[in-house]
C-alpha cells in the first residue's frame, strides 16, 4: 500500500478545514438570517394587525380592503377564516401555504371579534432568498476553489525544494569521495538543518570508510605473509627427495589449502572494496568434482563422533563462479552441518541445476532460530564460532544472485539447499 505524499494529506485537510468552516458560516448565517426574518415579520404583523383591530374597535362600519400581498381574515366577516388558519394556534407562522403560493400569518385571538388573521405573501421574497443562497452556495464553492487551487501552488512551491533534496540524496553514490548536498537558495532553513545532518555524515561515513580500507589494506598484507610462507615452505618440501608418500599427501593438502586461502583473501577483499568485480574472478567449475574434494577437507570434523559424510547425489553440473567464493559457500555451508550434529549421516549432494543439498541428522532449530538466521544474514551480522559465517555466505549470494534456504525442525535435523542455477553457463 503506497503511502499519500505531504501534499495530499495537507490539501485534504485544508479541503476539510475549509468545508467546516463554510458549513459553519454559512449554518450561523441561515440562523440569524432566520430569527431576524421571523423578528421582521412578527414586527410587521403586529403593527399592521394593531392598526386594524384598533380601527375597527374605533369605527364599527370599518373594513380592510385587502391588497395583492395582504390579507385579512376575521371570524365575524361574512368570509371567515380559511379552516387551514383556524388550526393555527395564535402566534407568527412562517411558511403557511395559503391559496398555493407560502405566506407569512399572524394568529390572534380576541374577545370581540374572535380570531382573526394576517396573512403577507412572501412567495416573491422566498424567490429572492432562494436566489441568493443559490450565489452564496456557489460563492463558498468557489472560495473552496481558490483556496484549494492557492493551497495547491503553494505546496508545489514548497515541496520541490524538498523532492530535489531528496533526489540530491538518492543520487549519493558510496564510491565517490567528498560529495555534498547544496540546497537552494530558495528553500527553507528546515532543509538547511537536514542537509547539514546529511553531510556531516557523509564526511563522518567517509571518514570510516577510509579507516575501513586502511585497515583492510594492512590485515590483507598481514595474512598473506604467513599464507606465503606456509605455501613456499610446502614447495619446498616436496620438492625434496625421499619424502614419505603419507607426508608428500599432507604436504599437498598444505599447498593446495594455503593456495585457496590466499584466493579466498583475495576474494574478501574484492567483497569489501568492489563486490562488482567478482565476475571477472570467476571460473569454470565443476561441482560433482569439487563436492569429494571439499567432503575429504572437512571430514576429520566427524572424529571422534558416531557421524558418517556421505556423497549421495554428484550430478555433472558446471557453475561459472570464482574457485574460492564456491569452496567457502560450500565449506561453511558443510562445517555447519558436522559442527551441529553427535550421529548419523551428512547427506551431500548436487542435482544437474546446480542445486546444492546438504542434509544432517542435528538437533534442528525452531522457525524461530530459522528467522534470526535470516536477520542475521540480512544484517551481515555474525555468528561466533561459525568461521567465516553466514554472513559471508549471505553477501555472496546477493552479489551472485544465489538463493540460500534453510529448512529446519527441533530434534529432526536440518536441510540446507544453495540454488547456484543463476551462475550456470548461458543462465539469464
Amino acid at each position: 500500500m503506497s503511502r499519500r505524499t505531504l501534499r495530499r494529506k495537507l490539501l485534504g485537510w485544508l479541503a476539510v478545514y475549509v468545508g467546516l468552516i463554510t458549513l459553519a458560516v454559512f449554518s450561523a448565517a441561515n440562523y440569524v438570517h432566520e430569527h431576524a426574518e421571523h423578528a421582521v415579520w412578527r414586527s410587521l404583523l403586529n403593527t399592521e394587525l394593531d392598526s386594524i383591530i384598533g380601527q375597527m374597535r374605533g369605527d364599527p362600519d370599518y373594513h380592510w380592503q385587502n391588497s395583492d400581498t395582504l390579507h385579512f381574515y376575521a371570524s365575524h366577516q361574512p368570509d371567515g377564516v380559511p379552516e387551514s388558519l383556524m388550526q393555527l394556534h395564535p402566534g407568527l407562522h412562517d411558511g403557511e401555504l395559503l391559496n398555493g403560493k407560502h405566506a407569512a400569518v399572524m394568529v390572534r385571538d380576541t374577545t370581540d371579534f374572535g380570531r382573526v388573521v394576517l396573512a403577507l405573501d412572501i412567495t416573491d421574497f422566498g424567490e429572492l432568498e432562494h436566489f441568493v443562497t443559490r450565489w452564496a452556495l456557489l460563492a463558498g464553492i468557489a472560495l473552496l476553489l481558490v483556496t484549494l487551487l492557492m493551497a495547491w501552488v503553494g505546496m508545489t512551491r514548497l515541496v520541490r525544494p524538498l523532492a530535489v533534496l531528496a533526489q540530491d540524496i538518492a543520487n549519493l553514490r558510496p564510491e565517490r569521495k567528498g560529495q555534498q548536498i547544496v540546497v537552494d537558495k530558495r528553500g527553507s532553513t528546515e532543509l538547511e538543518v537536514i542537509a547539514g545532518a546529511v553531510n556531516d555524515y557523509l564526511q563522518r561515513n567517509e571518514h570510516f570508510v577510509e579507516r575501513e580500507r586502511a585497515f583492510i589494506s594492512t590485515a590483507s598484507h598481514e595474512l598473506r605473509t604467513p599464507i606465503a610462507v606456509i605455501t613456499g615452505a610446502a614447495e619446498l618440501a616436496l620438492e625434496q627427495p625421499g619424502v614419505p608418500e603419507r607426508a608428500r599427501q599432507q604436504l599437498q593438502r598444505v599447498r593446495t589449502t594455503s593456495t585457496g586461502m590466499e584466493q579466498l583473501i583475495q576474494l574478501l577483499l574484492v567483497l569489501a572494496r568492489d563486490p562488482t568485480k567478482l565476475a571477472a574472478m570467476s571460473e569454470l567449475v565443476a561441482l560433482d568434482q569439487l563436492l569429494p574434494e571439499i567432503a575429504e577437507d572437512h571430514r576429520y570434523l566427524a572424529k571422534g563422533k558416531e557421524l558418517e559424510l556421505a556423497l549421495v547425489e554428484l550430478t555433472p553440473c558446471r557453475v561459472l563462479a570464482p574457485l574460492a567464493v564456491v569452496q567457502a559457500a560450500i565449506g561453511n555451508l558443510l562445517r555447519n552441518a558436522i559442527e551441529n550434529s553427535d550421529r548419523g549421516v551428512v547427506r551431500v549432494g548436487v542435482s544437474a541445476d546446480a542445486v546444492l543439498s546438504i542434509e544432517d541428522p542435528g538437533h534442528g532449530m525452531s522457525p524461530e532460530e530459522v528467522a534470526q538466521v535470516y536477520a542475521r544474514m540480512s544484517r551481515g551480522e555474525r555468528s561466533p564460532g561459525a568461521g567465516i559465517g553466514l554472513d559471508l555466505i549471505g553477501r555472496l549470494c546477493e552479489h551472485l544472485g544465489w538463493q540460500l534456504r534453510i529448512d529446519s525442525r527441533p530434534e529432526q535435523g536440518t536441510r540446507v539447499t544453495l540454488d547456484m542455477s543463476s551462475s550456470q553457463p548461458g543462465a539469464a
